[in-house]
Formats: C-alpha cells, structure tokens, sequence
C-alpha cells in the first residue's frame, strides 16, 4: 500500500468499526453508501470492462450487489457471482440486483476484466479456503477490495488461510490496523477510504486506542525568543569502542532535531578523540571504563535523558549499565547493544522510557511477536513500562497505557545500516525536550519516513539528520 497521507488518525478494529454502524443505525442506508463509494472508486480509476462481482453471504457482499447495480446504471457489463445465499441487509441489497447472475466458477472469473472481491470483509474469524481461496487465487485481472482483501485480519494484518494482491480496496469510514500492518497492507493495493454518512461522534463512545501515526497525534517542540541551550534539552549518549559510528550517527540526529545539548560519553580515549574531530559541537566526556564512565554520568544530576545501546556490545557491562541508570532513576532510551545484553531477561529493562527494538531483539527479550506485533507490542509495553516502539517497515509504537500507534510512511530504502542509530537519537532529543514517551517515539519514527521520503534513492544513515530537519521544518510552514 502506498502511504496515505489523508488516513485520519484513528484506527478501528472489526469489533470497533461495527460498533460504530450499531451506534449510527440504518444498516442498509450504510450499505448502499458502501456500495456507492465502491462503484465511485471503480469509475475514476478503471475503463469499462467487464465485471465480476464475488459476494459472499453477508454485509461485504451486500455492499458488492450494490456496486454490481450501480456500475450496471452506469453502462458496464455486471456480473455478480454469489458463494453462497445473502442474508440480513444483504439480502436486499440482492433484491434489488437485476443483472445477471453468474456461476461461481473459475471460468467465470476467466473471462472478468476486473474482479470484486466483496466474498469477506475485515472481521473474517476463519481461515478463508474452498472455492473461495481457489477462485482469487486464480484471478488474472485486477482486484478490487471491499473493506479488506478476503483473508486479510483486520485487527492484524494476518492472512488467514489465503489473501489475494489488490489493486485497489475500498475502506469505510476509518482505516483499521490491518490496513497498515504487513502483510495486509501490502496486499490492499491502494486504499481509499470513502465517507459513508457515519458520524465522527461516534468515535467519543468507541474511545478507539490504537491510531494511525502521524503529525495529527503529536507537536513538536519549537524554541521561542525565550529558549537556549539549557531549556532546549541534554542528551548523553554512550559510546561503544568498536562501533563508535553508531553513537556519532545518534548525535548528529539528537542535535539537528533541536536538543540544545548532546554528549558522547566515552569509556576510552580513541572513541574521544573521534567524537571531538567528527562531532565538534558536541559535548565528550571520557573515563577509563564503563564504571568510571557511569559514575561521572551519575554524579551530575543534569543528565536526566540518556541513550544506550547504539554500538555498545551485549554484554554483561552494558546489561549492567542498564540496571544501574534505571535504578539512579534516569530517563533511557535503549536501543541495539543495550537490548540484547538483557536477552531474556525483560523486567530489567523495567522503568525505561522507551525501547527500540527491531524484531530479532524483540524476540529475544519478549519472545517472537508472531502474528500479531500490536498485541505483542502492547504487552511488551505494559510489563516493562515503557513505550515500545517496534521497529519495521510498519513500526508499531505502544505505550504501558494500551495506546498504540502504526507507522505507515517508511519507505524501503530505510533498510540501511544506521538507520536505527539516526530513529533513537531522534527520539532521545524529542524526549529531552520535553515530549512525553509516547509522542516522542511516534514522532522519531514518523519524521525518519517523512526524511527518506525527501531524500530519495541513495539514502545513507548519514544523510538521515539532515533530512529529518527538513521533515520537521516542512511542519511548520
């Protein structure tokens, strides 16, 4: 799916989104709004051609026999092919179908030049096989989605049993996760989502959790005439002696996104000398080893936010590090090195502010997320504390409270080394400048997608800091 900048924020699970139709009522009045937004987006995105509709037995093939109808008024050759009886609001929409009704048959779909898929909508609770299955599989014209590709869990993403590629899917009202976690997302094709007369009121009783990222569910921090280098925000993050690029990568992005002070803490002097040639605006603090380094740390009180783990090795002084900064009370971000070192052992990370993991260490310290990386996101959040931002091409973030947040704007050339580096300086800065957890990691993530995005081809780490300054000032005009 291409990023949709026009998603409104709130995300709704099936259960919540028909809730929502409960709350508005006139269940076929909905339907027929359904149907319409569907044959709207057929006509301003596909020539005349012949059409078969695939409906199943419920409110998704209802909506379809709408479609069928109103793409017939409008001059296309219609054919619906039925996999089983209509019921409920369907079956009226059925009656109101005078076209033509088709065997549900491969050769049938053969013949179509466009296929809907109105078979299952987004609260599918089985795995989606049979004829069903066999026939999209079989489908050589484009897809079109009501709701969601049949197979596609709404709440996750998942496919059950067999998920077809869409070209295009038409969604109602609100995304919903499975809209933008993989491999939903990746098999909607383009999504569109159509105004069906539900009232955005409704949304005040559904009190929905989990939300598309985005500049609508967060602010960044802005200096005025008032601010300097103290009240703008102190990051300190530790370097690593092998890997001390790593450190130097969160730095840069710590301090183009506005943290009025960043220093490299350094446990030996050739990672110094490094940080001062390669980050002269940047404060370096040297010690001769990790406990004289973390006693220096503790002794001022003025570094409160810290960021550990780019380019630390996971070993037992990092793990130890850890625990001691959380103990002292100090606000960590802890990403890589310092993740990895408390493998299995998850309740030390407890107390941090945010975590950045991507998928391998999240399952070494949390277990595999599986299927379902909201849910495993919102439980990693809710035992340690912290806000999990699991990191992907459809980054989940999730805070202690049941909150979460699906980024959707990273595009793929952000699969490059460094990378994570550039998201936990960014997100160290925004914390140190006073946005809480939550925000802060939604921002990182969305501003890294919105800098690759700017960028282009080509992206290196190193090119990250300065596009994410771009990203943020484009915010603000």
């Amino acid at each position: 799916m291409t990023p949709n900048p026009a998603i409104p924020p709130e995300l709704l699970t099936p259960a919540e989104m028909a809730e929502a139709d409960r709350l508005a009522g006139n269940g076929p009045a909905l339907m027929d709004a359904a149907g319409r937004a569907v044959a709207v987006a057929i006509r301003r995105r596909f020539r005349p051609c012949r059409v078969l509709v695939l409906a199943g037995p419920g409110n998704n093939g209802g909506d379809g026999y709408v479609a069928a109808r109103l793409l017939e008024r409008a001059g296309w050759d219609v054919g619906v092919a039925a996999l089983a009886p209509p019921r409920g609001d369907a079956a009226l929409a059925a009656a109101a179908w005078r076209g033509p009704m088709r065997p549900f048959a491969a050769a049938e779909v053969a013949r179509a030049g466009l296929l809907v898929d109105a078979l299952f909508g987004a609260g599918l609770s089985r795995p989606l096989d049979g004829p069903a299955a066999e026939l999209l599989a079989a489908a050589q014209a484009p897809i079109v989605a009501v709701d969601v590709p049949s197979g596609v869990c709404g709440a996750t993403g998942a496919v059950r049993g067999f998920a077809a590629r869409a070209a295009l899917t038409v969604g109602f009202f609100r995304a919903k996760p499975g809209h933008l976690l993989r491999p939903g997302r990746d098999l909607c094709g383009e999504l569109v989502l159509a105004d069906i007369g539900l009232p955005a009121d409704v949304l005040r009783s559904i009190r929905p959790r989990c939300f598309a990222n985005g500049p609508a569910l967060w602010r960044l921090p802005r200096p005025d005439a008032a601010s300097h280098k103290h009240s703008r925000g102190h990051v300190t993050i530790i370097s690593g002696t092998e890997m001390a690029g790593a450190a130097l990568l969160a730095a840069r992005a710590a301090r183009r996104i506005g943290a009025g002070l960043v220093t490299l803490a350094c446990a030996d002097g050739s990672s110094a000398l490094l940080h001062r040639l390669a980050e002269p605006g940047a404060l370096v603090i040297q010690a001769a080893g990790m406990q004289d380094l973390l006693g220096a740390l503790l002794d001022d009180p003025k570094r409160q936010v810290i960021l550990l783990g780019p380019g630390l090795p996971p070993d037992a002084t990092t793990r130890g590090a850890v625990v001691g900064l959380l103990a002292a009370g100090r606000r960590l971000v802890l990403d890589a090195g310092a993740l990895t070192a408390c493998e299995g052992q998850s309740e030390a990370l407890r107390g941090a502010a945010i975590l950045t993991p991507h998928e391998g260490e999240f399952a070494r310290l949390f277990g595999a997320p599986g299927a379902d990386r909201l849910t495993a996101a919102r439980e990693a959040a809710r035992s340690t504390g912290a806000v999990v931002l699991l990191k992907g091409s459809d980054s989940v973030i999730a805070a202690p409270d049941g909150r979460a947040a699906i980024n959707h704007n990273a595009p793929p050339t952000l699969a490059t080394g460094g990378s994570g580096d550039v998201l936990a300086g960014l997100a160290a800065s925004l914390l140190a400048q006073g946005m809480e957890p939550f925000e802060a990691a939604c921002a990182a993530a969305w501003l890294q997608g919105e800098a690759a995005r700017l960028h282009g081809p080509g992206l290196l780490a190193e090119d990250l800091p300065e596009a994410a300054m771009r990203a943020a000032i484009s915010l603000g005009e």
